[in-house]
This record gives structure tokens, sequence and C-alpha cells, in this order.
């Protein structure tokens, strides 16, 4: 019982940090609310490795992920007409906003990315791992994470498999 106590602790821990990094990922690239894909950055710097190593499995950089993620939002202004200056990126025009200091509010798309992110921890008793977030987030079909991950050529399924090889392999450490 002290054993499932201190984990729930740690996994608290865990999603705190994950709630911390997404929102300054946000924040950084001049938005107020994290999306899906700033709980996948945050992923990366979880100390476990394991988001990390999912997409390394597939040969994929998960430095590039966030380029990735930058260029769907570029994509996405230039499909409503705007077009950003040749040698500008999104990063440089966009000023960083100062973080939330109320209530956490994030996209819609992190209500079903925490929706999802439960139901993997219900099924699994061990730590909560930044595999389970890249699991979490790719059960959802649309939206700016699945779109940047089919540009960085990967497919969900392969990388749905990579982070449970990563989380069988982390609990078998």
């Amino acid at each position: 019982m002290l054993s499932k106590l201190r984990q729930k602790f740690r996994d608290i821990k865990t999603i705190k940090s994950l709630f911390e990094k997404a929102e300054q990922h946000a924040n950084a690239s001049g938005q107020r609310e994290p999306g899906s894909e700033h709980f996948v950055m945050a992923a990366f710097g979880l100390p476990d490795g394991t988001a990390q190593n999912a997409f390394r499995r597939l040969n994929a950089d998960p430095n590039q992920f966030a380029t990735a993620v930058g260029q769907q939002y570029i994509s996405a202004l230039h499909d409503i007409g705007i077009s950003l200056s040749q040698g500008n990126s999104l990063v440089s025009d966009t000023a960083p906003v100062p973080a939330n200091n109320g209530v956490f509010k994030a996209k819609p798309s992190v209500k079903a990315l925490i929706a999802a992110l439960w139901k993997l921890k219900k099924a699994d008793s061990a730590p909560l791992l930044g595999a389970h977030v890249v699991l979490a987030a790719i059960s959802a079909q649309f939206g700016v994470t699945p779109r940047a991950l089919q540009s960085m050529g990967i497919d969900p399924a392969s990388l749905a498999a990579a982070a449970k090889a990563e989380i069988a392999a982390f609990h078998s450490a």
C-alpha cells in the first residue's frame, strides 16, 4: 500500500511537470494555452527518456518535432491567406507570452490527451512515463500533433508500438 501511495505522488509530480513544461513551450511560441503537441514536447524533457527513445526507435529525431509543429502553424496560416515574409519564422515573429497565473487553461486537444493518459494509466499501475504521453497524444486522429508526425514521416501505429516497447523496457530494467 505504501508503494502505491509513493507511486501516486511520483505520478502527480510528473503530471505537474508536464503541465508546467507544456505551458512554457506554448508561451515561448506566443500561445497562452498549450495543446497536445506541447505535452509531447514536455514529455521529451522527462527524466525517464522514454518519449525521446520511442522516436529514436523509428530513426526519428525528437528534436525535429518542434520544427514540424511550427511548420503546421505556418501551413495553417498560409491556408487562411496569411504568409510570412521570406526569411521570417513563426517563432522569431512571435513574442513569448507570460505564464498564466490563474487556473490552468489548455486547448481542447489537451482534454482528449489527459483522458487518454488516464485510461492508459488505469491499465498500467507502473510509473507515468513520457512514452505514455506519446501514446496518449497519438490517439488523436486530427490536430497539430498527428499532422506534425505525418510531416516527419512517422506512422502513428509504428510510434505506438515503439512507445509500448519503451514502456516495457523501462519496466524490465
